[in-house]
């Protein structure tokens, strides 16, 4: 166990091509998400522990003291060479304390506790702080690089698509705004979840059988140790703790990951040789093909989105963990040990997308071109409503052949619509900026710019961005 595994030397491809090669990812990510920190925090709930058995007074502080010290003295080098031993991990955690203390203190160490009080205490508490720490700064850089995007392009015309037809105009800041808007609900739940984790300090079978051997209240011990940590504590438990709040966490975690990828795939067809309206930077050097030198592929946003295919179906897994038999079994021993890298992936991905995003791109005359070219039909829909306004009785059906024989014969809408004598009275009744908005399709965003300034105003204010 003495042995560095290189970068190259790793299985995940997470370790070593997503992250491991960034030095400062790594020193951002390593205190909370690492095979290290994972024993780290199993020794602070240890200490800790130690301390809320004495401030009880079931041991002496003296002893407490000693505990602290010696689970901060703890190297997981050392419990992974003692658990080759034992077979046992948390036992080797325990072994590895007890090393460091006299023969007085040593029966104090885990006293009371199962192994998952400490497993499942430690990893509510290392992914509320690796949220807090890593995950939730850097959506939040993301969503103020998105509201500086956004109310940018506020007022930038784009033809809107829906089915991947063109559809209405709207703005490209109003596009953006919806992820604006999408991220920072996603931020919110995200952070209503992680300060809902819960941890134990209950036994074999969440009855506190043991603790009740050795102090008169061990309720009191539980709850004296989840305020020293800033957790929750499981108000009933077995032997591990309620799986649903690290379900819910990493829901708000993956359904996160999926805006980011949405928003991705938006960008990412908007960069197609036909469309061409936007285009993530690209470097001097950057090669976008092994065999086309003209290349300059979409590589960050399918990047993104390829990684949230990897990691979404993982949320599978944990429904699947959310069953214990009875009071415990060890069917998510293994699974459970892969809970962190959803977190990495989407640490991963934010960072990327905030770079490209800031970087992004925007060509407005390409998004004025692409406009023109559905201009000729787009005063369909305004035609209607107001041919329904003033009083037609069948104004969508009207409208609908009037677009028809607009795209036969090569027309506009207005043009044809001019040429129906039927209509005549109808079109008089309209309004001058009634007769504009016809005229003049460009105009018709209706309240996108007003409602991108509005929702970007919501999430600064909320965000405190």
């Amino acid at each position: 166990m003495d042995g560095f595994i290189g970068l190259y030397d790793c299985v995940s491809p997470l370790d070593f091509r997503y992250y491991g090669g960034n030095k400062r990812l790594v020193k951002e990510i390593s205190p909370y998400f690492s095979e290290n920190a994972k024993v780290r925090y199993q020794a602070r709930v240890e200490a800790e522990y130690a301390k809320a058995l004495a401030a009880k007074k079931v041991i002496p502080k003296k002893a407490a003291e000693n505990i602290v010290s010696a689970a901060l003295r703890v190297k997981p080098a050392d419990v992974y060479r003692e658990e080759e031993r034992i077979r046992h991990d948390i036992k080797a955690l325990v072994n590895c304390i007890c090393a460091n203390l006299g023969e007085k203190e040593k029966p104090y160490v885990h006293l009371g506790l199962t192994s998952y009080d400490v497993v499942d205490t430690a990893n509510a508490l290392r992914f509320k702080e690796g949220t807090e720490k890593i995950i939730l700064p850097k959506l939040k850089k993301l969503e103020k690089a998105l509201i500086k995007l956004a109310l940018r392009e506020k007022n930038t015309l784009q033809i809107g698509r829906t089915h991947g037809q063109f559809a209405e105009p709207i703005t490209f800041g109003f596009a953006i705004a919806e992820f604006v808007e999408r991220l920072g609900e996603r931020i919110e739940a995200i952070e209503k979840a992680k300060d809902a984790l819960a941890g134990k300090a209950s036994g074999a079978v969440g009855a506190s059988n043991a603790l009740s051997l050795v102090c008169r209240d061990p309720e009191a011990v539980e709850a004296e140790l989840m305020k020293r940590l800033g957790l929750k504590t499981a108000r009933v438990s077995t032997q591990i703790a309620p799986r649903e709040q690290m379900l819910d966490l990493e829901h708000a975690v993956v359904s996160c990951f999926g805006v980011i990828a949405n928003l991705a795939d938006d960008l990412r067809h908007l960069q197609r040789s036909e469309i061409s309206e936007v285009a993530e930077s690209f470097g001097k050097e950057q090669v976008g093909s092994s065999t086309m030198p003209q290349k300059r592929n979409p590589v960050t946003f399918e990047n993104i989105k390829s990684l949230w295919k990897e990691f979404m179906p993982r949320t599978i897994t944990l429904y699947m963990d959310q069953i214990s038999e009875h009071q415990r079994d060890l069917t998510n021993s293994a699974s459970a040990r892969f809970y962190q890298e959803t977190f990495v992936a989407l640490a991963v991905a934010a960072e990327k997308m905030e770079g490209a995003v800031s970087s992004l791109k925007v060509d407005r005359a390409k998004m004025r071109e692409n406009f023109e070219k559905a201009k000729g039909s787009l005063t369909a829909e305004p035609l209607y409503v107001l041919l329904a306004k003033h009083g037609h009785p069948n104004a969508h059906e009207t409208a609908r052949a009037i677009a028809a024989k607009a795209k036969e014969r090569n027309s506009t809408v207005l043009a044809e619509a001019g040429k129906a004598d039927a209509l005549a009275s109808f079109i008089a009744k309209f309004s001058k900026s009634e007769k504009r908005l016809l005229e003049r399709p460009e105009l018709y965003t209706g309240i996108a710019a007003k409602k991108t300034a509005k929702t970007c105003a919501y999430w600064k204010k909320k965000s405190r961005l």
